[in-house]
Order: structure tokens, then sequence, then C-alpha cells
């Protein structure tokens, strides 16, 4: 019996996307049955270009609320499915035949899907940060989109993990309307929600305030009422920030106090490896990158994860101190171990030729 292929309705919310939403539409062609674009106010050339991609184009006045706007959106939806992606993201090749693979072989009664969430990558195209999301629901279920800014989509039931990817490609943002909008939210007295405490402390670490940061951060963990990757990103923007105020007793802190929410994270191995090469501390400083070398990566992390700490950046590290320490065929080891995972760093490149010249003179 054939099986039943799920249909399913793309639905985005869009405003002044002209350079990047025919990228996004071509990307999805084959793989959607119907589009459906939402604008929010765009006073350029995105609507003109959406025309030529579906007939199914709202517009929706802002109000400041990401949520309300994303949820019009998806009650425009008729398909089986709704799939969501911003104007600035893409499938890549790779990532569409998975997708398709995952279209074809559907389970009906998976109530969500998660797809990765490719952030930022390196000039080699390595995937540097990522995080997972709820990109393909299914739309008799109703799931709502909650929060007017760093809004989520609120899921139940049967959910399984892909490893389909979206591919974030951002040209530009307003890196203001964000905090704007919290502050406008703060100057009507609101009480913030422990999320939005986060998400408001991001922004405003995003905009230099550290102090600013530091107290929402710690106004959020005080809640105890955060996702536990919430929690453990929180430290580390903590500990950031008072490295860039250069507190180092507070940076250290928070960074232990990571420990507090799960084992130790490769990240954060990595941030206690540097706070010891800071200060000539070497050997403390080799004990924790090679720490963040031994640890089991995790397999499905819904947080943010840096790619690096995981893979060629301690190695990296490791190389530089026992080449400070004067073990030179250890340094080098290390060396070849992180060009195994990024051939063409130029840090890993100078290293082979500082090592050829050292070696090629001791013979």
């Amino acid at each position: 019996m054939k099986q039943n292929i799920p249909t399913i309705s793309l639905c985005m919310i869009v405003k002044n996307e002209e350079d990047v939403i025919g990228r996004c539409l071509d990307c999805v062609q084959g793989i959607v049955d119907e589009i459906i674009v939402v604008d929010t106010g765009s006073n350029d050339d995105t609507k003109e270009i959406v025309k030529g991609y579906t007939s199914k184009l709202y517009d929706f006045p802002w109000i400041d609320d990401f949520a309300a706007a994303r949820n019009f959106a998806f009650s425009k939806a008729t398909k089986s499915y709704i799939l969501w992606l911003d104007a600035d993201d893409v499938i890549l090749e790779a990532d569409r035949e998975k997708f398709l693979v995952l279209k074809n072989t559907f389970d009906p009664s998976i109530d969500s899907v998660t797809m990765h969430y490719h952030l930022s990558q390196d000039e080699n195209g390595q995937i540097t940060s990522s995080l997972r999301r709820s990109r393909l629901v299914k739309r008799a279920n109703n799931f709502k989109w909650i929060g007017a800014v760093h809004e989520y989509l609120e899921v139940g039931g049967s959910i399984i993990n892909s490893e389909v990817a979206i591919t974030h490609c951002a040209i530009s943002h307003d890196s203001d309307r964000n905090l704007h909008i919290y502050e406008t939210r703060l100057a009507k007295g609101e009480t913030f929600s422990p999320r939005d405490l986060y998400y408001y402390a991001n922004e405003l670490l995003e905009h230099g305030r550290h102090e600013d940061a530091i107290r929402f951060y710690q106004k959020f963990l005080e809640t105890k009422q955060g996702w536990i990757e919430d929690n453990i990103a929180a430290c580390g923007k903590v500990a950031d920030c008072f490295l860039a105020l250069n507190k180092s007793d507070k940076h250290l802190e928070y960074i232990y106090k990571a420990f507090n929410y799960d084992t130790p994270r490769a990240e954060f191995c990595c941030r206690l490896g540097f706070h010891h090469l800071q200060a000539n501390e070497l050997k403390q400083a080799a004990f924790w990158y090679k720490v963040a070398t031994q640890l089991e990566r995790p397999a499905d992390c819904w947080g943010m994860m840096n790619h690096a700490c995981w893979t060629w950046l301690p190695h990296l590290q490791l190389c530089l101190c026992y080449d400070k320490l004067g073990k030179h065929d250890l340094a080098y080891e290390h060396n070849q171990i992180a060009a195994g995972f990024a051939p063409e760093n130029p840090s890993v490149l100078y290293n082979r030729r500082y090592f050829e010249s050292l070696f090629n003179k001791n013979t």
C-alpha cells in the first residue's frame, strides 16, 4: 500500500526582505505544496518578488509582536503540516535531498519535527555554531507561537529529531528592533518572564551594555525557572561580560557556575583553558583544553553549540600550551589533529611551518 505523503504549507513573516526572499523561496520548490507569506510593512520590492511565487500574500499591521504575526501566518495554512522559515534562511541542496526523503517516508503520527539550525560557518563552509528548532508541525494540532520577541513555537506529542538542516544566511538585520521592543515593554511596567529576561540580556550584550546585561542575566538565573540550555548559556555570557570588564575573578566564577546545571561542556573547558592561558598558567590551561578534547560530543543538543570547541580549537590551544612548555613533539601532534578538523585554518598552517623550521633546525 502506498504511503500517504504529507502536504506542507510554508508560512513566513517578512518585512523589507527584497535581497533574500527570492533565494529562500527558490530553495523550497519541490518541497512545499503551499507558500503563505505575511508582510508586516515592507516598503521595498519584497511583495512584488513574493507575488512571483505565490498568490497567498497577506498584510499584517505590525504591533511589535512576532508571535502574533507568526500565528496569523499559521492561521492561513491549509495543508497537513506547516514549515516555517525566515526570509534569510535557506535549505542547501544536500538538506533538500534529506528533506525529500523525510517527506516521502513520513509517519503521519508525528506531531513535530526538529531540524538543525546552522547559524554560522567559517570561510571553508564548516559549521561553527548551531542549535535545534521545531520546524515542521502538524497543522491540526494548532500549535501556537509565544512571545513578542524571540518567540518560540510551543509543541508537544510525538516529536522526532531529523538530520535536515536549515542554514541561516543573513545579509543584514535591524540590530535595534528587538531592544526597542523590550525597552518599550519595560517602560510600560511589564513584568518580564524568565525567557524575556534572558533574551533582553542577550540584546543588551549585543549592544555592548555589559553591566546591564549582567544584571538581567543574574535576574534570569535567580528565577530558577529557565531552560537548562539557557541557564548554561547565560553563565557563559555573564563570564564573557566580566571578561570584557576585566573582572577576572567574576569571569572564573561564572564559568564554574555552569557546571551546576550539567556535566562540563567543551565550550566552558575552553573558557577555563583560556583563563589560565591568559594568566600564563600553562599546566592548568593544558589540563582544561585536554578535558575539552576528551568529552563526548552531544548527538542531539538543543542548545547553542560552538563546534570549534568540540573539534579543532582545544587541539590548537594545546599545541600552543605544549610548545610553551617545551613539549614540541606533543605540540606538533595536537596541531596535526587540529588540521584534521580545519586544514586551512591560518594558525594551523602557521604552526606547521613553524614546526618544520624547528625540527629541521634540530636535525
